[in-house]
């Protein structure tokens, strides 16, 4: 069954397959919303008086049964239907008859695609914030509790100057506060409505554009109705590069994690539940868990570069081009998500080392950490800066450097003073952004739960 399909249409087998491709898989994320979505167009059809009262009473009933029958997994797109669009239509008809085939006027599958994917899309960055916030807390309640643990700091792979677990832990926090940023930047852009641009020009019906937008909870709609079609890749592209830089920051804590957890560095381990061994060798305790974060957010941070591709150079206007967009996409949340969850629930468990400076291993070869510590304090006892790193460089050289161990910074950001709650204020402000509550409260009264 498809939508579009007149009396003597007969699709090639082949091009039947070719075409659809992944489209029922992809398009079971989409049901839920194709429902929602059809529920705001109902109202507003019966508002315009293209559905009577009694039509659109039956209509909304099967509607919210559909949505029902979606949630608790009795909902399936059968292999003779093309899409879900077609799907849902197709069960209206077999169970309202002729009332069913009413609910797509005024609409296109081109406007009612690009309105799925949005409701879709802003339900999956919800999920992600509030699993970037869990493991944002899980980070700032680690700084708090190790803010006094000293680690080694290292640049170029080299041993450079103190820091802490604090700074390591709340760096990381504060990188998520800039992911979150871009993440509303996304939910902005999506949070504008495409219904009513149909095939991308209109519609000669009388549609209340300003209705279903309202209905659906968006903050405002896609005017233009070209635009409102143009913005399919455009939505994808701009969510790819948050879900990238969420990626960029899990990636690189999980090769840290993965290389502190060598015994060469040997800064913190996990209980055994939380790590491999090896098939061969009895003492290895390996970091899968990091390692396959750092992969998937490596291909994420590629996610980007394919939608560009699969978009770039194409006229306005629809093209099947976007259907493979869902393919692209889709699943990217999935992984992000499962990133997010399961680094936090490790990050639960982490041990951390307490004495790496004190032992004998750590005093011979983190001796020149302090190096800068030293100088600061010759300079402060009023020795020029450049004489005092001379000075400290020839001790070194010499084999006479004999650090001071003490540490006293007290600037902004630094080992002893992390602004642990101004990361926390900055994080509330962004999140505080988000219109989460005003749209499941617009969805909620559409499918009837509240």
């Amino acid at each position: 069954m498809k939508l579009w399909s007149k009396s003597a249409t007969v699709t090639n087998e082949a091009i039947e397959r070719f075409t659809v491709g992944r489209d029922r898989e992809m398009d079971m994320f989409l049901a839920e919303y194709d429902a929602i979505g059809s529920l705001a167009h109902g109202a507003m059809l019966h508002s315009i008086n293209l559905l009577t009262t009694e039509e659109w009473s039956a209509l909304q009933q099967q509607l919210r049964l559909i949505i029902r029958e979606i949630r608790l997994g009795n909902f399936q797109i059968a292999e003779e239907v093309e899409d879900v669009h077609s799907a849902i239509e197709l069960l209206l008809t077999q169970r309202l008859g002729d009332t069913g085939k009413k609910i797509h006027s005024g609409r296109s599958r081109n406007d009612q695609i690009a309105l799925d994917c949005k409701l879709f899309f802003r339900a999956e960055l919800h999920h992600i914030v509030l699993a970037t916030e869990a493991l944002f807390t899980r980070l700032l309640n680690l700084a708090e509790a190790h803010k006094n643990t000293l680690l080694p700091g290292y640049t170029h792979f080299q041993i450079a100057m103190p820091s802490s677990f604090g700074v390591w832990f709340s760096a990381y926090a504060e990188s998520l506060v800039d992911d979150v940023s871009m993440v509303l930047t996304a939910y902005r852009i999506v949070n504008k409505n495409p219904l009513g641009s149909a095939a991308g020009y209109g519609s000669s019906f009388p549609l209340n554009r300003r209705m279903t937008t309202e209905l659906l909870g968006f903050d405002d709609m896609n005017y233009n109705v070209v635009y409102a079609q143009m913005g399919r890749g455009k939505v994808e592209r701009v969510i790819a590069q948050a879900l990238s830089s969420l990626a960029a920051t899990l990636g690189k804590m999980a090769m840290d994690i993965t290389l502190f957890m060598s015994q060469n560095f040997n800064f913190v381990t996990f209980p055994d539940a939380l790590t491999t061994g090896s098939s061969i060798m009895p003492h290895k305790k390996n970091p899968d868990v990091f390692e396959l974060i750092r992969a998937r957010c490596n291909r994420l941070q590629a996610l980007p570069n394919e939608i560009t591709l699969l978009t770039a150079n194409l006229p306005s206007g629809y093209h099947r081009d976007a259907q493979l967009l869902k393919e692209a996409i889709f699943p990217a949340f999935t992984s992000i998500k499962e990133c997010l969850e399961i680094a936090e629930f490790a990050l639960g468990q982490i041990l951390v080392r307490t004495d790496i400076l004190d032992d004998e291993r750590g005093k011979a070869l983190y001796a020149y950490l302090f190096s800068v510590e030293c100088v600061n304090e010759l300079t402060l006892q009023g020795i020029p800066f450049r004489d005092a790193y001379k000075r400290v460089g020839d001790d070194i050289a010499s084999g006479t450097f004999q650090p001071s161990r003490e540490i006293h910074h007290t600037h902004e950001g630094s080992i002893g003073n992390l602004c642990l709650p101004e990361i926390r204020s900055a994080m509330d402000l962004i999140q505080s952004a988000f219109p989460f509550d005003r749209v499941e409260q617009a969805v909620k009264r559409l499918v009837g739960e509240e």
